[in-house]
């Protein structure tokens, strides 16, 4: 995809990307699809510039607002995870920096992301659309979905934030064989991934996946106006 006018995207930038890659493969992100759309998404274009040669090492970066953008090796996870297809609609609770957004998009998929913080939700909605993804973007309470009900359901749901629970709203949204990736827990989250085989819980298939804890930014109710 060619890079807009003020951004760059340089044979180093692009060297780092592979070395990234290299290190998921160590780490046994396996999926073609993931690893193809972040060896192209460049992730410091979603980074203060200051950042620089350290925007492709495996650390969560704080964004502003008091958020962050996950590890590449996180996300990557995540993404393998959701186990996506070329043109599945993905709900994304927490736009965050748009880099998860990013790389959803270059795997085929037709996002809708939703972001509670404004500051976030007004910078970040404008940097997909300069940087040519297409993701439709709303302010609003992750807990309830999209606002319009209309764009549901969905294929796959993903949350970039530590849930407490797995709320029911968005499980609702979630379409029978469907996905949800999520970390669920209060200081520490376990990743877990939903699948829902019905309409009733009872028929919600949950599973723990990767290694470990995790330490996302909480997933809050309502919305957040930044002054």
């Amino acid at each position: 995809m060619p890079s807009p006018t003020n951004y760059t995207d340089t044979y180093l930038d692009k060297g780092r990307r592979k070395r990234m890659c290299e290190e998921l493969k160590r780490h046994g992100i396996s999926d073609a699809l993931v690893l193809a759309a972040m060896g192209e998404v460049p992730r410091h274009w979603f980074l203060d510039p200051s950042i620089g040669a350290n925007a492709y090492e495996d650390h969560a970066v704080p964004i502003g607002c008091d958020q962050t953008i996950s590890r590449p090796s996180t996300v990557a996870m995540q993404s393998q995870l959701l186990a996506v297809k070329k043109d599945m609609k993905v709900l994304e609770i927490g736009t965050g920096s748009g880099y998860q957004t990013a790389v959803l998009c270059a795997m085929g998929a037709k996002v809708f992301s939703i972001e509670r913080q404004h500051g976030l939700f007004v910078e970040t909605k404008v940097k997909l659309l300069k940087l040519g993804y297409r993701a439709q973007c709303y302010y609003g309470d992750g807990y309830k979905g999209t606002p319009s009900l209309s764009n549901a359901p969905f294929d796959r749901i993903i949350i970039t934030c530590g849930a407490p629970f797995i709320p029911l709203p968005l499980m609702q949204q979630l379409k029978v064989g469907g996905i949800m990736v999520i970390p669920v827990g209060e200081t520490e989250q376990e990743m877990l991934r939903v699948t829902k085989n019905g309409e009733t819980q009872e028929e919600w298939v949950v599973e723990k996946c990767g290694t470990g804890s995790y330490r996302f930014v909480p997933m809050l109710e309502g919305r957040q106006v930044n002054r």
